[in-house]
């Protein structure tokens, strides 16, 4: 009797020895062989400043396609990583139409809250349907709340596709979310004004949506005639200058405080056109308009960078439609037709601003060069190998709905038009005369970077009675494209400081099943599933009986 009580309260010490030491030495192993579930350590930093709660709110809660099982349950693993690294994450998920409310209710609600649900096909049993989800998160910390996309639009792709792609950007997602909430302000953007830039209602949501992660203010350069010193110390004071659509021409001295801005680690991002052509001047009496040469005065300024934007016209077999009105009054109807001047563009490249990223509509752009020089440069954006290059002027008109493009004439290849520029850039003014004088001229930059558009309307949301819409959506077909994400990870990338925006790079491999094997196959492993226990459950029976009656049965 005293070994067995010796032996239990050995068993015990050991049992409580082992929950202490547990307790203290907590570790958790990531064997996903794409280190799914291991947090980057720019997102381990962000999660780390919580000092308070953060809840959030999941709602993907419910009776889900297998697709979206997938979803909720990575999006439930990621959350516990995050919870794991600060106690202060907090998560639930929730369903939206548990106490049995109405889905088209519920829909609306999501809506107005500007955040949209996911209309799916469910193939059950050989029978489709349509269901509605609600593949959104919020995020809340203190005061503040930030709204989270968890399912990402993929023009023409299937359901597993855009879950696999939605997967693919959980963490930058949360991680994303997390730096809205905890993360103080620090940087400071310009949006230029002054050369005929987009009027604020067309770039607003792109502004708004900036806004949540820096500081934003206007900036002219119109004191530049008369102050130019002054004005170029004034515009140091921000990380960032935006030009959106310029559309006057930029005086020497103006192009001289840019360079210098550059010069001195300046960050800049062009949405510049050298074409003249708006979608609105189709619809006059003709149903045409000409597409003219814009000169901005900024040739000189764009190839001492090492680029050169062409005045031509990019024409694009893969394009987005032009809608067009019919009927009058109540029975108007809207009709998208392909319109070839409208490029849709997607990239191949693994870079954090373009990767996993939807198509990206442009209007009436132009080819990029890009020059050899010292500096690197990155072709972020271009078109589809099935483009024509035309040039200007040109008279476009609508009868090209009427007409079915020739593939053999679209035969221009990939036409740049997002090009990024990283290095240390040489004056545009070096050994030249200068518009006004300096103190301490400054001939070479550090290393800084430079980000170049040729379509103004990339940035341009739409209106709905005076109202800007979201950047990207189109409110005449439904269609989201890619323009509010590519420019948010454009200004994110160029202002980085916490190495976020690298979480977009993360590839994650997701496995489904193949619905159509699953469903020819389902009767035979249904009988496995059944069957199988039960023959092995006979078997065992068998054989035990058997050994019974030759160990005891002589």
């Amino acid at each position: 009797m005293k070994n067995s009580g010796s032996h239990i309260i050995i068993l015990l010490a050991i049992l409580v020895t082992i929950n202490v030491v547990s307790y203290y030495l907590y570790e958790r192993f990531d064997l996903t062989a794409d280190d799914r579930y291991t947090l980057s350590s720019a997102a381990k930093e962000i999660a780390e400043k919580a000092e308070k709660p953060v809840i959030v709110d999941v709602f993907l809660e419910g009776d889900f396609p297998p697709e979206f099982r997938r979803l909720q349950q990575e999006t439930r693993q990621l959350l516990e990583e995050f919870a794991a690294e600060n106690a202060n994450i907090k998560y639930n998920f929730v369903d939206p139409l548990e106490d049995g409310s109405d889905a088209n209710t519920v829909a609306t609600q999501f809506y107005e809250m500007g955040m949209t649900p996911a209309r799916i096909n469910v193939v059950e049993n050989g029978r489709s349907s349509e269901a509605i989800i609600f593949p959104w998160a919020i995020a809340n910390y203190g005061n503040k709340t930030v709204k989270i996309q968890l399912l990402k639009n993929q023009l023409g792709a299937t359901t597993k596709d855009r879950v696999e792609s939605s997967v693919q950007q959980l963490e930058y997602a949360f991680a994303d979310a997390l730096s809205k909430l905890v993360e103080p302000k620090r940087k400071k953007i310009a949006v230029m004004r002054g050369n005929g830039e987009l009027a604020d209602p067309y770039i607003a949501d792109f502004v708004k949506s900036i806004q949540e992660y820096y500081f934003i203010a206007p900036f002219t350069l119109d004191s530049v005639a008369a102050k130019p010193q002054k004005t170029l110390e004034q515009l140091k004071e921000y990380d960032l200058v935006i030009e959106a659509k310029p559309t006057e021409p930029y005086t020497e001295e103006e192009k001289y405080v840019l360079d210098q801005y550059l010069m001195s680690g300046g960050k800049q991002l062009w949405m510049v056109e050298h074409v003249a052509m708006e979608t609105d001047s189709l619809f006059s009496s003709t149903g045409s308009a000409f597409a003219l040469p814009r000169d901005l005065n900024l040739g000189d300024y764009f190839f001492k960078y090492g680029l050169r934007i062409n005045p031509l016209l990019v024409k694009d077999i893969y394009s987005a439609p032009i809608v067009l009105a019919s009927g009058s009054g109540n029975n108007t109807q809207f009709n998208p037709y392909p319109w070839l001047y409208f490029p849709l563009t997607t990239s191949p490249l693994d870079h954090p601003v373009v990767n996993n990223l939807e198509a990206v509509k442009f209007e009436y752009a132009s080819p990029i060069d890009t020059l050899a020089n010292e500096l690197n440069k990155t072709v972020l954006l271009s078109s589809s190998p099935n483009s024509q290059l035309e040039g200007l002027p040109k008279e476009i008109s609508l009868d090209l709905i009427n007409k079915r493009p020739d593939p053999t004439e679209y035969n221009a290849g990939e036409q740049p038009l997002a090009v990024l520029v990283e290095g240390e850039f040489t004056s545009v003014y070096e050994n030249r005369i200068k518009p006004f004088e300096l103190p301490q001229p400054l001939e070479k930059s550090h290393l800084t970077q430079l980000l170049v558009i040729s379509d103004g309307d990339v940035v341009k949301n739409q209106l709905q009675r005076g109202e800007p819409m979201e950047l990207g959506f189109d409110r005449y077909t439904g269609t989201t494209y890619g323009n509010k994400e590519f420019l948010l990870n454009s200004v994110n990338y160029l202002l980085d400081d916490t190495g976020l925006i690298n979480i977009r790079s993360k590839e994650v491999s997701i496995a489904f099943l193949d619905l159509r094997e699953v469903e020819e196959t389902r009767t035979f492993w249904q009988l496995i599933n059944l069957g199988l226990p039960l023959a092995l459950l006979g078997i065992f029976g068998a054989v035990f009986i058997f050994w019974r009656r030759r160990k005891y049965v002589k």
